[in-house]
């Protein structure tokens, strides 16, 4: 393996999912503009729209809440294709 081309500036930064307002912190190289306090420690910030506490999948939830509505503009244009051959 070639040296040094791992990172060394790993640091605890808070990742938070936008849709249920879950957070967690992890280690991350991640730049980040946005700072969050928890605990009395600021911490970089990472928006995220999902995470595993909020994916069906995970969850268990069958439907997928979409912030910018790109399901219902899906079924609106094409969803409805079935039904008129079908007449």
């Amino acid at each position: 393996m070639k040296k040094d081309i791992q990172p060394t500036n790993y640091r605890p930064v808070v990742f938070k999912d936008m849709s249920n307002e879950e957070v967690f912190i992890s280690r991350s190289t991640i730049n980040a503009k946005e700072t969050i306090e928890i605990d009395g420690v600021t911490y970089p910030l990472v928006k995220l729209e999902i995470t595993s506490a909020s994916h069906p999948f995970y969850t268990g939830k069958s439907k997928l809440v979409d912030t910018a509505g790109r399901v219902d503009k899906f079924m609106n244009r094409y969803g409805s294709r079935n039904k008129k051959n079908t007449k």
